[in-house]
């Protein structure tokens, strides 16, 4: 069977490091076997069909593919379009009130739990605020990502210790979810 996917990479084509031309990584995911391949924006998203492998298997096939070829590691994470709708649909905040700019979504390898984010005290950071979903957590950002003192004590790698994660504005979170629509 034949499954839609989306593939998250972490932290390429930022300040000049890591840069993977989206038409070099198209060449690349379709040298894997994938079918239908697109990129989306410059900031590590493709679209993709494969019939084989599960999303962990197959972001690690295409993590070691891009160090092979681009010669640097970069953090892949693969979700199908039932979990991209999932996470869309699941959204705590307000999405079609809000600017794209100001909700966010930041996408986990793994399950987390609220114990890891027990430290950080959510009254202090208000307006600014996070929820967990399904790998995911939400974040509502109304200046920004950029002045988001919230995001910043979020992405502290103590907090992080152990799981992948990339964020995504609400725009590119809802543009994959009808990407990978079958």
């Amino acid at each position: 069977m034949t499954t839609t996917y989306a593939a998250l990479l972490r932290g390429i084509n930022v300040g000049g490091s890591k840069k993977v031309p989206m038409a070099e990584l198209r060449t690349l995911m379709e040298g894997l076997g994938y079918g239908g391949v697109r990129t989306y924006l410059q900031s590590g998203n493709a679209v993709f069909t494969s019939d084989h492998g599960d999303e962990d298997s197959l972001a690690a096939e295409l993590a070691q593919a891009i160090e092979k070829h681009f010669g640097f590691t970069v953090a892949v994470l693969v979700r199908d379009h039932a979990y991209l709708k999932g996470v869309r649909e699941a959204c705590p905040f307000p999405a079609d009130e809000l600017e794209a700019k100001q909700l966010h979504a930041t996408y986990f390898s793994g399950p987390v739990d609220a114990e890891r984010f027990a430290s950080i005290d959510q009254a202090a950071f208000l307006p600014e605020e996070f929820r967990l979903g399904d790998r995911v957590l939400y974040l509502y950002a109304p200046d920004g990502l950029g002045r988001s003192k919230l995001a910043e004590n979020l992405s502290k790698p103590k907090l992080l210790k152990g799981i992948v994660a990339t964020t995504r504005n609400w725009n590119t979170v809802v543009k994959l979810e009808e990407l990978t629509r079958a």
